[in-house]
């Protein structure tokens, strides 16, 4: 028979560890309420098995981080068939929202008819592109479903480690500075190629600081659809000093061609490093555009530090 302080036995008991007090102590875990509005992913572009791939992955690391989040996929360009639209995809979610209270009301169940938002659209952007927001709003205006649209994913520290990555990943970039070992292709220069006009080059530019913080080398943002910036950022970097340049999209790939990268990096001179694409920083971001929108964000996700 055992005792409240232990077995009569005297044979030791398991107890259950402590909560750790303090500032460091780990946090609860987050799920998703009960009923929240589905995250609903805008994928800009000509949809392709390439790029599903690609949404499908952000989405996927997006359910990690919270447990029993209902995320989509909606394509601007979509054609419901292999590639659902963003509208039916908003349409199909308050469909279901609604059949499932009036199971729960049919069986029986005390439950509060559904308000609020049916879902959150976050827009597969790294940066504001006005021409492509407008299509995102536009879809959701169709669609006449309540939904909140996000901001884009940046600026954000994130990015500028996945940026980081990605010219490493090439050979363009010391994957870490602490090191003593070099790459011989290190770029001493690096344009930051961004999609959206004007605004996207001066958002791209903040995200552009902290890459610049991280290689300790020059970072200048320059405008893929503006004739001539690419090659104007380019010259700027090499009177300043630089001479062996590299090119690192700031973009995740759908919003673009992939050739238009090229042909920037042959107009630069330079080589480039490939698109965000699916790094984890992405879904991450994601994840925290939508929380916010709820007001359940957890803390905001940080930056790998400078090393």
């Amino acid at each position: 028979m055992s005792s409240p302080t232990g077995p009569a036995s005297g044979l030791p008991v398991r107890m259950p560890r402590p909560r750790q007090p303090g500032r460091h102590r780990r946090p609860e875990p987050l799920a998703a309420p009960e009923g929240a509005p589905a995250l609903v992913l805008a994928v800009p572009g000509r949809p392709s098995a390439a790029t599903r791939g690609l949404a499908e992955e952000v989405v996927s690391i997006a359910r990690s981080e919270l447990p029993g989040l209902d995320a989509r996929i909606g394509y601007l360009d979509g054609d419901d068939t292999d590639f659902p639209t963003l509208q039916s995809v908003l349409t199909h979610a308050a469909e279901e929202r609604t059949a499932r209270f009036e199971q729960a009301r049919a069986a029986g169940l005390d439950v509060k008819e559904p308000d609020g938002p049916v879902a959150v659209v976050v827009p597969l952007l790294a940066g504001p592109d006005s021409a492509l927001l407008r299509q995102v709003r536009q879809a959701v205006m169709e669609s006449r479903i309540a939904a909140e649209l996000t901001d884009v994913l940046g600026p954000h520290p994130l990015l500028a480690e996945a940026l980081h990555v990605r010219l490493s990943e090439a050979g363009l970039a010391r994957a870490d500075r602490a090191r003593l070992f070099t790459v011989a292709t290190a770029a001493d220069g690096i344009i930051l190629a961004s999609v959206g006009g004007e605004e996207a080059v001066q958002a791209a530019g903040i995200t552009g600081m902290l890459l610049a913080a991280r290689l300790a080398v020059p970072v200048m943002a320059a405008a893929l659809d503006q004739e001539g910036s690419i090659a104007s950022v380019a010259e700027q970097l090499r009177s300043s000093g630089s001479q062996q340049l590299a090119l690192a999209p700031y973009l995740i790939g759908p919003e673009i061609d992939a050739t238009l990268i090229e042909e920037a990096a042959r107009e630069a001179g330079c080589a480039a490093a490939e698109a965000l694409g699916p790094y984890p920083a992405i879904g991450k971001l994601a994840l925290a555009k939508y929380t916010t929108a709820l007001g359940i964000a957890p803390p905001q996700p940080q930056g790998a530090p400078v090393r």
